[in-house]
């Protein structure tokens, strides 16, 4: 925005001076034209003085030969016929030299006496006064530029204020405020921008606090459901219970730590997407393997970093292979596979052998599908949409379900 100030503030100056540089270098050249025409006439009145008084033609040369030494050819010629008025006359020659002819008459006799000024001595100073008129025009020029900075500075300033505020802001430091500077809509923006911060920080205070004292509810049934599972006999079942519990147990956990964290890491975030996923195929490995499932998992050989934390990432990997197993059959295979992006980022795809998907509003957050919620697909869709990439879902190659979440790269 400032240099578009200054190109502005350039351009209209330089409009402006010329339409005065250009009539005034025509004048300076007029100017000096008159100047050398009125000195020179001025000069050659002794040659008049003497031809009108009669003086032979050896003091008339004498004149004539002063004044060449000034540069002024002047020249004393007869005319034919008699001139009742004379009057002087300054004409243009051929060489672009200037010629003044004063007529004189004497005993009813015409004699002109006629000077001729050189080119030189009819532009001389002209050079130097246009390039004084040039040197000018830069300074104000410049000047102008420096005035137009100063403003131009006091009105982005404020907005640049203004936007790193908002980046700040959407790197989740809801703290940040601004000091409203710079014209009345850009500080009225300020204000604005300084309510907003107050009220997401509000709005996101409150929902935390619902959501933990949500999951803290959900300590009472928990710890009843414990209690069940250690009154049973000892064996495999009790002891497959009581791992579920305590599985339950650390998510429960984890959703209050999670709802009581003070923002999303958002755009400061980072995860192995490798490590995440083999870790999380890894838990639900057990459970797909008792239910006749089979499993594939397909990683790259580096780690792949993406824009995600590690708990969001684990949360929407959670969901996506949840929902596999809760809306497909058993016996029905998974397949987990990750792909580096070139650009940084990664993909990953949880395809399986089952249905598909019959109903094409299946993202739509919060409604009942077949016994579904839509929540699951809703974790991963947001997961990917805050990395700065997307969810889509479709049909696996060889038929079944396939839903490809797209990771955004690290910051920096």
């Amino acid at each position: 925005m400032r240099r578009r100030l200054a190109l502005l503030v350039a351009a209209t100056t330089s409009v402006v001076l010329l339409a005065f540089l250009l009539p005034a270098a025509v004048l300076v050249a007029r100017a000096a034209e008159s100047n050398a025409v009125s000195l020179a006439t001025a000069r050659s009145q002794s040659v008049v003085s003497a031809v009108a008084a009669g003086a032979d033609d050896e003091a008339v040369a004498s004149l004539a030969d002063q004044l060449a030494a000034n540069g002024l050819a002047v020249t004393v010629v007869d005319e034919t016929g008699a001139t009742t008025r004379p009057r002087a006359t300054v004409t243009r020659t051929d060489d672009r030299a200037a010629l003044i002819r004063q007529p004189v008459v004497v005993d009813g006799r015409t004699r002109v006496v006629q000077t001729v000024i050189p080119p030189d001595q009819l532009r001389e100073g002209v050079a130097r006064a246009r390039i004084v008129l040039l040197l000018l025009g830069l300074v104000l020029i410049g000047l102008s530029l420096v005035v137009a900075d100063r403003l131009a500075r006091r009105i982005t300033r404020p907005i640049s204020e203004l936007a790193d505020a908002a980046h700040r802001l959407g790197k989740g430091d809801l703290s940040t405020r601004v000091e409203p500077d710079g014209p009345q809509e850009v500080r009225e923006v300020g204000a604005a921008i300084n309510l907003l911060a107050g009220r997401i920080r509000e709005l996101l205070a409150g929902e935390r606090e619902s959501v933990a004292d949500l999951s803290h509810r959900l300590r009472t049934p928990v710890t009843a459901l414990r209690l069940e599972v250690e009154s049973l006999p000892e064996g495999p079942e009790r002891d497959r219970l009581t791992g579920s519990v305590e599985e339950l147990t650390r998510e429960v956990d984890r959703l209050i730590r999670e709802a009581r964290r003070p923002v999303r890491e958002g755009v400061d975030a980072r995860a192995d997407a490798r490590a995440v996923v083999a870790e999380r195929v890894a838990f639900w490995t057990p459970l797909a393997e008792e239910e006749g499932r089979a499993v594939r998992l397909d990683l790259p050989d580096q780690a792949c970093p993406v824009r995600v934390s590690p708990a969001d990432l684990e949360a929407a990997l959670d969901a996506l292979l949840g929902n596999v197993v809760a809306h497909t059959p058993d016996g029905v295979g998974l397949a987990v596979r990750l792909r580096p992006l070139a650009g940084g980022g990664g993909v990953v795809v949880v395809s399986d052998e089952g249905p598909g998907f019959a109903d094409p509003e299946v993202l739509r957050r919060g409604e009942s599908r077949a016994g579904s919620t839509g929540l699951g697909l809703d974790i991963a869709r947001r997961t990917a949409g805050a990395s700065g990439g997307e969810l889509t879902i479709g049909s696996a190659p060889g038929g079944g379900g396939e839903v490809t979440m797209r990771l955004g790269p690290p910051a920096g």
